[in-house]
């Protein structure tokens, strides 16, 4: 996802990636200024995939679990 920064346009903004089910639930991964990291490698992505489907797979008292041992932090 593209965010603009304050002022400007999303083309010198950030990058932010969320892992994001419609109507499920979402996580923030990682956001950086497009200035420190044009874009995520092929790699990454391949990576993001296989831990957007552990993540996505969690039940509800897994992701409970991880908040409380300070693994995930709720926002």
């Amino acid at each position: 996802m593209r965010v603009a920064r304050i002022g400007e346009g999303k083309s010198g903004g950030y990058r932010v990636i969320v892992i994001f089910m419609c109507g499920h639930r979402a996580f923030y991964v990682e956001g950086f200024a497009k200035s420190q990291k044009g874009n995520i490698s092929r790699r990454e992505r391949e990576d993001l995939k296989v831990l957007a489907k552990k993540y996505l797979g969690f039940s509800d008292e897994a992701i409970d679990l991880a908040v409380k041992a300070g693994k995930f932090i709720e926002i």
